[in-house]
Parts: C-alpha cells; sequence; structure tokens
C-alpha cells in the first residue's frame, strides 16, 4: 500500500468512525427523548391546541363519538364546556348534510389507518352559517398498535387567505430577494415591482415580513453563508464574499448578530452534528 493509499484508507476510516459516533449519539438521544416523553402525563401535549389562535382542534372514538375539544371548537358547537360535547356525535351537533359527509371521511381514516390532509369543506362559522374552513384528519392508535379513533384541527380557509394576502402581493419581491439577494439593494426598483411607491412599499415590507427589506436581504446572505461554512471548506472570509458581504468586518457583525455566535463558532459545532459523508 502506497503513502496516498494508507493516507486515503485512514482518511476513510476517520469518518467512518465520526458517522458511528453520530449515529451513536442519536440513538442515546432518541432514547433519551422516549424516556422523557413516557415520563410525561398522557394526553399534556393536547393543552397546546387550547391556545391556537384560529385553530379547532377535536378528537373521537372509532364510533365517533367525541372524546375531546379545545375551547374554540367547544364554542364553535355551540356550548360552553368540553363535557358538554363529550360523546356526541355528528349528528347530534351538525346538520345532515354536513354530517354526512365529517362521518364518510372518519370512516375512511379507520377504514384505511391513513390520514385525510388540506380537506376544503364547508364547517359553520361563528354565527351558525356554513363556510369553507381547512380541515386535517389523523388516526389515533391505541399503545397496542390499533387504531382506536382520530383527531384533527380545523381552519378557516377565509381567514388563512386574508392573512396569507399580504405575503402574496409581496411574493415577487421575495422570490427576487432570494435570487438576488448578493446585489446591491434598491428599494425604489422592489417598490416598481410591487406595483407601489416607494413609502407604501417600505410600510407594507415592514408590516408583513416584521422588518425592513435591508434586513431581509441581509438575512437571506446570513443563510446562505450558513450553507456554505457547512458544506465548503472556503476560509471565512470567502464565504463572506460569496454570500454576498462586501466587507469582512460587517459580515462577522450581522452573522453574530443574526445567528448569536461566530462564523468559525458555527462551522465548528455544525461539522461536529453533521459530518461529511464517507466517499463510496
Amino acid at each position: 500500500m502506497s503513502d496516498l493509499d494508507a493516507v486515503r484508507f485512514f482518511k476513510d476510516r476517520l469518518v467512518r468512525l465520526r458517522i458511528y459516533c453520530v449515529r451513536f449519539r442519536q440513538m442515546n438521544l432518541e432514547a433519551s427523548s422516549k424516556k422523557w416523553t413516557d415520563q410525561l402525563p398522557a394526553g399534556q401535549f393536547r393543552h397546546l391546541f387550547d391556545h391556537l389562535p384560529g385553530t379547532l382542534f377535536f378528537a373521537k372514538d372509532r364510533d365517533g363519538r367525541l372524546m375531546a375539544g379545545n375551547p374554540a371548537f367547544v364554542k364553535r358547537c355551540g356550548f360552553s364546556e368540553e363535557a358538554e360535547i363529550i360523546g356526541l356525535t355528528d349528528t347530534a351537533i351538525f346538520s345532515p348534510r354536513l354530517a354526512d359527509k365529517y362521518r364518510k371521511d372518519d370512516e375512511r381514516i379507520i377504514a384505511t389507518e391513513q390520514p385525510l390532509l388540506g380537506i376544503i369543506e364547508l364547517f359553520p362559522n361563528q354565527d351558525g352559517k356554513p363556510e369553507w374552513f381547512i380541515t386535517d384528519k389523523l388516526p389515533l392508535f391505541d399503545i397496542a398498535g390499533k387504531i382506536c379513533g382520530l383527531c384533527g384541527t380545523v381552519r378557516s380557509y377565509e381567514a388563512q387567505r386574508a392573512a396569507m394576502q399580504p405575503y402574496l402581493e409581496l411574493a415577487s419581491v421575495a422570490d427576487h430577494l432570494k435570487l438576488h439577494f448578493r446585489e446591491k439593494l434598491d428599494v425604489p426598483s422592489l417598490a416598481r415591482m410591487a406595483h407601489m411607491s416607494v413609502r407604501q412599499f417600505e410600510r407594507k415590507f415592514r408590516a408583513t415580513f416584521q422588518m425592513t427589506p435591508q434586513d431581509y436581504m441581509i438575512r437571506m446572505r446570513v443563510i446562505e453563508a450558513c450553507d456554505l461554512l457547512v458544506r465548503t471548506n472556503q476560509p471565512v472570509t470567502t464565504v463572506a464574499l460569496e454570500a454576498g458581504f462586501y466587507d469582512h468586518s460587517d459580515f462577522a457583525r450581522q452573522f453574530r448578530r443574526q445567528m448569536g455566535q461566530t462564523a468559525s463558532q458555527y462551522r465548528s459545532e455544525r461539522r461536529k452534528e453533521s459530518p461529511p459523508q464517507a466517499a463510496p
């Protein structure tokens, strides 16, 4: 074996060893996660749904009887307390047409043991009138692995569309910045792209993204720098230039502000977590 072959052999073994160490660490983390989860009281995670704005949550047994519902769902169904809906089926709450639709979807989930996601369907709004909502339903399994019911969330389609509208109005600008973040920022050009005055554009952009166009572009550059730091062996100064920063001190300041650490520290930590793959 030549010296070059020996170097390649030991380098390959070193990389493989690092991969095995990461996998072993991951197995330990998964075991710790399971132990931690097993210590939690049953159903503790579902309290999250009590505080999600604009989201209705429910759970049913395999016979279609309601077993749980967050406050928003309970109120939408015309009740005050969750205990009032326990054991009720859709036919006791909704119109025959809606109840039949919900039942058929539930039966499909129980039969296939597969989720139904992104269902756009009618559901009573706050005034009791049918309105378009987005529903996601997932099967629930008992500790023996057998299906025992389903759970789901319901979100207003109209409200979501209204919430997304500001982003849609600036979608072309955001896409442009993602592709051209290395270039000099030209706010008047971006305003024309959005068919707004500069003042309107800057106000709309800040209200939508909670940052200025300049901050948005800087974040795009930092994200690119993060990828280059992990994916390549380029010096930090080269990474800064490749990501669109024209001044290394500015890059260092912006990177620490966004990531809370230096570029070198970020590279070192990420490579410990995700070592390069061994050559086949």
